[in-house]
């Protein structure tokens, strides 16, 4: 087999990806050109002298000439089957590339057995067509890639479904790159995954790869590269904590000066939406037989032998999609854009592409819009998820922003709550798809539907964005031309549209203040209740998993049937502060705890402490309070939590009985317990923070209420309320409210004499809260 050179350490290949690192100014295409030449200059020595019969090559990114930092090497040791040694070379090989800590794809084949594993999978036969010779016979590896080219081009027409159908499987795990606010680079809709798919099927002869979208290909694998750089490892989601890192890398800034984490996500988002553009332009090529929904509900059967349907005026329905009549003329024509727009959604089909770029020549709306185009574009939000794609199809050809030029300052916005999983204009598209699933709960669906589409346009505005945004608001359907009273109710439905749920979790619903507050933030209107109660529940579903339980459900349900009530003439009435079971509790006049559904009761000798010890306790038992009732019957504090268990389920109650016991009696080491439990689920990429502290004198009852917002943490409850009893405040209830991470606390406060807090008190009492 030939002499061979001196052989590397096996440290020398991670001392080349560290060197590469290391060298100043290598950023993007410069950076993965740099990490080639390295890896391929070692594996080249690795292998030794040039000989026959056997040749080193790489797929995958190696292949590409297109490496992240850490990406995978993945190679291929070709042979002809008669030369010797082989598993000895490969070893020579494959061992000094673990032994440096580098992660390897390796295999060993000839080319015959190459063909027979592309032959039967797909995904196989598309990274071969990376094949790129390395060291060895040049030959055999040329002669390979040669036959699976041919392979390929022979069968990828035929091959698309199958891919196509292991894209959106992959699509359905990773989301829409286009809309997150940590895609994954590489898996998600419009990733890096996607782009070699389609530069498969261009290296097929079937499409072509426009500029614009080998300019996100490389837009995403610039990003990609600083990732792996910023987190150290090969990560290919783009977390929220890597932003400003990457952004840093690349030269980004935002006007302050500081590093604009924002337009990393922005080109990320865009890079993928226009690889997620081209694939289904692609896909409408590659695969024109498939049947859409829209055309077997238009026939009735197997569409394909359909050519054309008529939908609407000038729109009609020609082999799977939507475009406009023969004699259409959509100069001539302002409103084609909004009927084909509505023609497309109400039958599940694409707009054509042609037709796309034809309606761009439509002239503008006369202002105010006239009755036909409203009314196709309430009817557009109505037809529910079909609606998404085609109004993001209308984005992506510039024909969304000339109807409301205000949706610039949306696009692809980031959110920096972590509970969101949508950039602002997405969200605003599921919203509008999610309040047409609640039509039938309002009498006015129509401003329902325009205003979940515009209730977070705010975002995209400095201030407050609920105000900010229903101004906004206001301007926009006042340019649609809805009435004067149609434009006050759907301001006031952006306005308000935090009102329920804000309200629900962080204000005693027990509390006839809060009622009556709700009752005239209203106005007194049931329509704008009831719609703000349909808005509110479509606007949780559009933002994420974490966004609603059935435990807020609850709540603001409970908060629309107590206003409703009241706006019929009845009086918010107080609950009773201590129900017949607490009082039983009570009257036993011993340490108890006892379960009601998710509702955990504990009764103890009112003393000083019960209350943050119980809720250190419930933390320790890892219970999550949600909310706390509190009160002292007959010298008892009876106490009721409301929990969630962050893992599993409740525990037996009567191991709280026992640490609850040895809380009370100072046995417990509580304090010291609640810091190691919380170091052992701290999120190390959190910097912390102080809490913020909010006074709100007129929303309750010979009360004060203390809203605080602070990062999530085990023992967070424990160590407020330990600094209320330290400041000489009672607690009458507690609401806690938890999202992505931060948490809302609204707490009931008042003297010890049990009067509503003094002015004079409280800045004692923040200093206090802002040491926990």
């Amino acid at each position: 087999m030939g002499q061979t050179r001196s052989e590397p350490k096996a440290v020398d290949l991670a001392l080349v990806r560290a060197g590469v690192l290391r060298r100043p100014g290598l950023l993007g295409a410069d950076l993965r050109a740099a990490l080639t030449d390295g890896y391929d200059r070692w594996l080249r020595d690795r292998f030794g002298d040039a000989r026959g019969g056997v040749g080193l090559a790489a797929v995958g990114a190696l292949g590409r000439r297109e490496p992240a930092p850490y990406s995978d090497l993945d190679l291929v040791l070709l042979h002809d089957g008669r030369v010797k040694d082989v598993s000895k070379l490969a070893d020579r090989l494959w061992y000094p590339i673990w032994d440096s800590g580098i992660a390897l794809d390796h295999s060993v084949r000839t080319p015959g057995q190459a063909l027979a594993v592309a032959k039967h999978d797909v995904k196989a036969l598309l990274g071969l067509l990376d094949l790129r010779h390395l060291a060895g016979d040049d030959g055999l590896v040329r002669q390979l890639r040669q036959r699976v080219l041919d392979m390929w081009r022979a069968t990828a027409q035929a091959r698309f479904p199958e891919l196509d159908e292991l894209s959106r499987a992959r699509w359905n795990v990773a989301g829409d790159g286009a809309f997150l606010l940590e895609p994954n680079l590489k898996d998600s809709r419009g990733g890096l995954r996607d782009a070699l798919t389609l530069r498969g099927f261009a290296l097929a002869q079937l499409i072509d790869l426009p500029p614009l979208a080998r300019a996100a290909l490389g837009d995403l694998l610039d990003l990609r590269g600083e990732l792996h750089r910023a987190a150290g490892r090969a990560d290919d989601v783009l977390r929220q904590q890597e932003h400003d890192a990457v952004a840093a890398a690349l030269g980004l800034t935002a006007p302050d000066g500081r590093p604009d984490g924002d337009e990393v996500l922005r080109r990320a988002n865009q890079a993928a939406r226009v690889l997620s553009h081209t694939y289904e332009q692609a896909a409408r090529r590659l695969a024109p037989a498939r049947a859409p929904g829209g055309l077997r509900r238009l026939f009735g059967g197997d569409p394909r032998g359909v050519r054309r349907a008529g939908l609407a005026p000038d729109v009609v329905a020609h082999d799977g999609e939507v475009t406009q009549a023969r004699d259409a003329d959509p100069a001539a024509d302002p409103g084609l854009v909004l009927r084909a727009a509505r023609a497309a959604a109400e039958n599940d089909l694409p707009l054509s592409e042609f037709t796309l770029r034809r309606l761009a020549t439509a002239p503008a709306l006369s202002l105010p819009w006239p009755a036909a185009p409203r009314a196709d574009f309430v009817a557009l939000l109505g037809a529910g998820p079909p609606a998404v794609g085609v109004l993001e199809a209308l984005d992506f050809a510039g024909l969304l922003e000339p109807l409301i030029p205000e949706w610039a300052a949306v696009r692809s916005k980031a959110q920096h709550n972590p509970v969101h999983r949508y950039t602002v204009d997405r969200h605003l598209l599921e919203a509008a798809a999610e309040a047409s699933t609640r039509t039938r709960e309002v009498d006015r669906p129509d401003l329902l539907l325009v205003g979940a589409f515009l209730h977070d346009l705010g975002k995209g505005y400095p201030g407050d964005h609920s105000v900010v945004g229903a101004e906004h608001a206001r301007t926009v359907v006042g340019r649609m031309g809805f009435g004067a009273a149609d434009i006050e109710m759907i301001t006031a439905l952006v306005r308000n549209h935090l009102l329920l749920p804000d309200t629900a979790t962080r204000r005693d619903l027990d509390d006839p203040v809060t009622i009556r507050t709700v009752a005239e933030a209203v106005g007194g209107s049931v329509r704008l209740l009831e719609m703000l109660h349909a808005l509110t529940v479509a606007d949780a579903a559009a933002t994420g998993p974490g966004a609603w339980s059935d435990w807020k459900a609850g709540l603001v349900r409970e908060l629309v049937l107590r206003t409703r009530a009241v706006l019929s003439g009845e009086q918010p009435t107080a609950s009773p502060a201590v129900d017949e079971e607490r009082c039983q509790l009570a009257a036993d006049a011993k340490l108890a705890v006892r379960y009601r559904g998710d509702e955990v009761l504990v009764a103890a000798p009112d003393s000083v402490g019960v209350l943050y010890r119980t809720a250190g306790v419930l933390a320790l038992h890892s219970l999550d309070v949600r909310s706390a009732s509190i009160a002292t019957v007959g010298g008892m504090a009876v106490n009721s939590f409301v929990v969630q268990p962050r893992f599993g389920t409740l525990p037996d109650p009567a191991l709280l009985r026992a640490d609850l016991t040895r809380a009370f009696a100072g046995e417990l080491a509580l304090a010291d317990r609640l810091r190691a439990k919380e170091r052992a689920y701290a999120r190390g990429d959190r910097p912390g923070r102080p809490p913020t502290v909010t006074w709100f004198d007129d929303a309750a009852t010979d009360a004060t209420v203390l809203e605080i917002r602070a990062e999530d943490s085990i023992g967070l409850l424990c160590r407020l309320t330990a600094a209320f009893h330290r400041s000489g405040v009672d607690v009458r209830s507690a609401l806690v409210s938890s999202l992505g991470g931060s948490v809302v606390d609204s707490f009931y406060v008042t003297t010890r004499e049990g009067r509503p807090i003094p002015a004079e008190a409280r800045a004692d009492i923040e200093l206090e809260l802002r040491m926990i």
